[in-house]
Formats: C-alpha cells, sequence, structure tokens
C-alpha cells in the first residue's frame, strides 16, 4: 500500500457542494491509470474545508469505485477528539489506511505532536501515514519526533516534504530517517517536481498532487525510479520543468483544479471558497504549458 504512486485527486464543490459525480469520475481516471493508491482527503483534497458528514462521504465514494486500489483517507483536524471520529468514520467507510497532519491554529510543540498520534494510533486498527507538511502545518518534525512516532502502533508510513537539493541530499535524509525509524515504516515523498529525486534516493512512494488530476505522466516518471532507471525518470522530470515551475509559483491545489476545469472533469469554479482556483492571465498560462507538454491529452 505505501510504495509506487499515491494519487491525491481534488475534491471538487460544485454550488458549494461537494459534487461527488465529478468526483467519482476522477477516481475513475486513477483506477484506469493503475495509481497504486489513493489519498483521498489530502491538501489536494481539501480537507481541512470539508464537514465530518461531507468527509464521510468521499471515503465512502472513494472506497466504493476504487476496484481493489488501496483508499487513504486524510483524517487531519483542529481537536483531537474530531481526529478520532473521523478516523472511526473512515475505518467504518472501508478506508485501508489513514493519513494525519498536524492541523493547528495555535502554534505545535513537540510534545503537542507527539500526544496527537499516541491518542489517535492507541484507537486504530488500520494502518496510518504519518503528514509532514509544514508548509501547510508549520510543524517541522524533528529526527527524535520521527522516532517516537514511527515506533507507535500502526504507523506504517511517513510522508516527507520534498527535497529539493537533488539526489545526494534526499539520498542523505532517507538514510538518517531510516536509521531513526523501525524498518517497516515507508517513506513517502511529495512535492511532485522533486519526487523522481525522492525515489532515486530511496523513497518507497511518491504521494502526488497533480496526479490526481493528470496520472498518466506522474506514472511514467514513478515507474522509471522504482525500476531503477535514473536516467530515465531524471529525463521525464526535467521535461515537466514548465509544470514544477508552475506549481511552485501557483501551488499544486490550484494548478491541478484548473487543469480539471479545463479537461471538464469538474464544473468551474471547482475549489470551496474563500480559495478562487486561477483567473484570467494565470488560468491561461497553466492551461497552456499543460497544453505544450502534452498532459491534456
Amino acid at each position: 500500500m505505501f510504495s509506487g504512486l499515491s494519487a491525491f485527486p481534488l475534491t471538487p464543490l460544485r454550488d458549494d457542494q461537494v459534487d461527488l459525480a465529478a468526483y467519482r469520475g476522477l477516481i475513475d481516471r486513477l483506477v484506469a491509470a493503475r495509481v497504486d493508491s489513493i489519498g483521498a482527503l489530502g491538501s489536494t483534497g481539501s480537507y481541512a474545508y470539508l464537514d465530518r458528514a461531507e468527509r464521510r462521504a468521499v471515503v465512502e465514494a472513494s472506497v466504493d469505485r476504487a476496484a481493489g486500489i488501496p483508499v487513504i483517507a486524510g483524517i487531519g483536524a483542529l481537536r483531537t477528539s474530531q481526529v478520532l471520529a473521523l478516523a472511526e468514520d473512515a475505518q467504518q467507510a472501508g478506508a485501508d489506511a489513514v493519513l494525519l497532519a498536524p492541523m493547528s491554529y495555535q502554534a505545535l510543540t513537540q510534545d503537542d505532536v507527539a500526544a496527537l498520534y499516541e491518542d489517535v494510533t492507541a484507537e486504530l486498527s488500520v494502518p496510518l501515514v504519518v503528514y509532514d507538511n509544514p508548509a501547510t502545518t508549520h510543524v517541522t518534525f524533528s529526527m527524535d519526533l520521527y522516532a517516537h512516532i514511527a515506533n507507535l502502533p500502526h504507523v506504517d508510513a511517513i510522508k516527507i516534504p520534498p527535497i529539493t537539493q537533488g539526489v545526494d541530499a534526499a539520498r542523505e535524509r532517507v538514510r538518517a530517517m531510516r536509521a531513526v525509524i523501525p524498518e517497516h515504516v515507508r517513506i513517502g515523498i511529495s512535492g511532485d517536481g522533486f519526487a523522481a529525486s525522492g525515489l532515486l534516493a530511496g523513497c518507497d512512494a511518491w504521494f502526488t498532487a497533480v496526479g490526481g488530476t493528470i496520472p498518466q505522466a506522474m506514472s511514467a516518471i514513478a515507474r522509471s525510479a522504482l525500476d531503477g532507471r535514473a536516467d530515465d525518470a531524471l529525463a521525464a522530470s526535467a521535461r515537466l520543468a514548465p509544470l514544477w515551475d508552475l506549481v511552485a509559483q501557483l501551488g499544486s491545489l490550484r494548478v491541478s483544479a484548473a487543469l480539471a476545469e479545463h479537461l471538464a472533469l469538474v464544473d468551474a469554479p471547482c475549489l470551496p471558497r474563500p480559495l478562487l482556483g486561477l483567473r484570467g492571465a494565470e488560468r491561461e498560462r497553466a492551461v497552456a504549458v499543460a497544453d505544450q507538454l502534452g498532459l491534456l491529452s
């Protein structure tokens, strides 16, 4: 479950309601692309903007359409009691694993984060993926925190931030992590533009944001990297440099939404307000880049 390509689809909205019909279509695309797992309600899935009932409906739709592909359901929330309720909902809906980021309004300490994972893992019956995403949570995991959480029951994977300095730097980061976490805990890379380097450096999985909308292009990179064809993987990723530049400047969520809207996979606008998505010249640029790279066919 925690190796290969894990694709995180949008959760599209229509008239401020989750558009489950469009969402099912996005899952069908991931099944057709034969991704290795589906990450429902990740950051690309706008989980923080949805209420409990909406989130349960999304997990149920994911499991229903996944055709046997493992479903990892995001359960992040501000209060531990809310996380526990969402975890129970996800398990009852048939999710194969859950994904937890330490959400906050007040800044969290390392002890706060440790206690969150202790409380949640004590109640779980499915594997948990630790979501280390400082860009949104403003929490930086120390090696000591990794070591503590990775030894908790049901923790089977850690989703780490992108490592931007190349394969050698990524390899050192992975080596340092593996020295402090149990052998069974998998490491997954995020940050689509740096995923090839992460996989070549020894990460087990790629948790892809844009791949939730256009999975085929991401799959080509992932398969090359996981097969050890370093030159092919890096070349395939380098070819998409204009897309990675776009994501760096405008954000993977907004770029994914613009592409999904352009492809008529979802109605426009599809993001939860107050997020406006890309408009005007920015939207035209995103579509032009994807078209030039052959990502819209």
